[in-house]
């Protein structure tokens, strides 16, 4: 176990935590949610012991190891990868270089005889005589092939290395683990195997993630960290949001008698706990949540960004036309001969091997890039708002987040005011004096809040998404989601979040270097079918 008592943190005048008292214990996942800025990392630095509190302690039961996943990708730079997934078990490795010293000794005596013997019994009982083909298959199962393992850290790439430094927190099957954004640079089947791995594990594991799909597949709890106070829900992310919103409609529904409210609650619980799986953290939610106390649902203090688009016409019938388009980066194809149709009703998620695919793509169906070959034609009713991986060029000049945004009313839009500039800026979450606020001190989130407002204000039929999710904190991820479920209009998106991809996308479409595949299917529909594909060794062709 591990305790959190009066735990107080500030950083001058700012208060990240204000006497925070939590327990986490063996068999539960906790997901560590909050908005950007609110200390979730911080937390788990105070957890690790990496950061010292103002007041209050951290326990840990005695004898109990802690491994953390390390974000400093150049701290094991002269050391082998297979080595620095040992390394992650630190007690086995020191006692693994006190054994090594003892043998290597010229005059070795019956006093390192008996010494060694006693190394070689710990050793043993903590799976030293396995540990490097454990290391060795740990490494196998998240992407690093054999043949890297002897190399030293400091020659793989960093997508490697992130995967590395996964396997030493995972080495060892350490008493309480913690991860900070754990499936950054992992793909698909690789955040699934890490899924099963921890909904699976039997011990503590705390982790900060902004990826919904993977909270809820391994979360037991929720940790929200919010006005300086951090509290522990029963579920996963899914079932706090959910459970959250309906106190909060509830809350303000003073018609409704209180056994009625009592009632709805437990009706909501019964429903999603019957949809619990097979797996042992999926069981563990279960039997949590059949002993929830009621009062324990809560309203969440959050804001959300109303993000809502609006159409200021319908598309007609020509919208998109796609036809053998190519493109290669650096001598090699991005893509090839890709050609499709984009029709009424249409939400297509556009994936493929390598992201650059995509971005590419995009940017040139938005002119903003060149194709090798090939040509598309967009229908003339068709009005677009895109929304680019790389924002960098929208805030070039230093302006106030108001003189900002003016520069995009469409013509459409005849009275442009104040009010009606905050309006939009508001409902990103910039309020007060924030709109003077100059786009050169915003920080990653922020440009996304303002390219989102941005692309409100075109009331755009189209919207073109690369990676929507990226600098977002959870709110806005769900908000911007939900807006998309929602759009009447036509989307285009490219996600690593599978969540977003899952509830928006009714088609997708794989770019290759051999063409087009193109799937009128859900995302979990494609992944499996690509899976079924890649077992029956068929090629994938135009």
């Amino acid at each position: 176990m591990i305790s959190v008592n009066n735990v107080t943190l500030s950083f001058g005048k700012r208060v990240l935590f204000d006497e925070v008292n939590l327990s986490f214990t063996k068999g539960n996942c906790y997901g560590v949610i909050g908005a950007n800025g609110a200390g979730k990392s911080t937390f788990l630095k105070i957890l690790s012991g990496e950061l010292d509190p103002n007041k209050g302690t951290v326990d840990i039961t005695p004898g109990e190891r802690m491994a953390v996943l390390r974000q400093n990708q150049f701290e094991f730079d002269e050391y082998t990868v297979l080595n620095t997934v040992l390394m992650g078990h630190k007690n086995l490795w020191k006692v693994m270089h006190e054994r090594d010293a003892i043998y290597a000794k010229a005059d070795f005596t019956e006093e390192d005889g008996m010494k060694a013997g006693e190394l070689e019994a710990e050793f043993g009982e903590m799976g030293g005589y396995t540990a490097e083909s454990d290391a060795a298959s740990l490494l196998s199962e998240l992407g690093v092939e054999e043949v890297m393992h002897q190399s030293l850290m400091k020659d793989i790439s960093g997508a490697l290395k992130v995967r590395v430094l996964l396997a030493q927190a995972l080495f060892g099957n350490p008493d309480i683990l913690i991860l900070d954004e754990p499936t950054n640079n992992l793909d698909v089947a690789t955040i699934s195997w890490l899924e099963n791995v921890l909904a699976d594990y039997e011990n503590i594991v705390i982790v900060v993630s902004h990826d919904r799909h993977f909270l809820d597949a391994i979360c037991t709890h929720v940790a929200d960290v919010d006005r300086q106070k951090i509290k522990i829900y029963t579920g996963n992310y899914t079932f706090w949001y959910e459970s959250s919103q309906l106190a909060a409609r509830q809350a303000g529904d003073k018609n409704k008698k209180t056994e009625d409210k009592r009632k709805d609650l437990l009706e909501f619980i019964a429903r999603f706990s019957a949809n619990a799986s097979k797996s042992r953290q999926a069981t563990a939610r279960k039997k949590a949540l059949e002993k929830l106390v009621i009062e324990d649902i809560t309203p969440s203090n959050r804001k959300y960004p109303g993000i809502v688009f609006k159409q200021l016409r319908e598309v007609g019938n020509q919208i998109l036309n796609v036809e053998k388009l190519s493109k290669s980066f650096d001598g090699k194809p991005l893509f090839n001969n890709i050609s499709f149709t984009v029709n009424k009703g249409d939400k297509i998620a556009v994936v493929a091997d390598d992201q650059m695919a995509v971005t590419a793509f995009f940017e040139i169906i938005n002119g903003e890039a060149g194709a090798d070959k090939g040509k598309f034609e967009w229908g003339t009713t068709v009005s677009k708002a895109y929304l680019p991986n790389d924002n960098t060029k929208y805030f070039i000049d230093n302006l106030s987040l108001m003189d900002w945004l003016r520069q995009y009313v469409p013509p459409h839009v005849t009275e442009v005011d104040e009010p009606f500039l905050r309006g939009f800026l508001g409902k990103m979450l910039f309020s007060g004096d924030e709109i003077l606020k100059k786009t050169g001190v915003l920080s990653g989130g922020e440009k996304v809040r303002c390219m989102i407002s941005r692309m409100m204000l075109q009331d755009p039929n189209v919207v073109i998404l690369d990676e929507p999710t990226n600098h977002l904190d959870l709110e806005s991820i769900q908000s911007f989601n939900e807006s998309m479920e929602n759009f009447k209009g036509i989307v285009l998106l490219s996600s690593h979040d599978h969540t977003f991809l899952q509830t928006v996308a009714n088609r997708i479409i794989e770019l290759t270097a051999t063409g087009t595949i193109d799937k009128l299917m859900t995302f979990d529909e494609y992944l499996e079918d690509k899976k079924a594909r890649k077992t029956k060794g068929e090629l994938i062709t135009a």
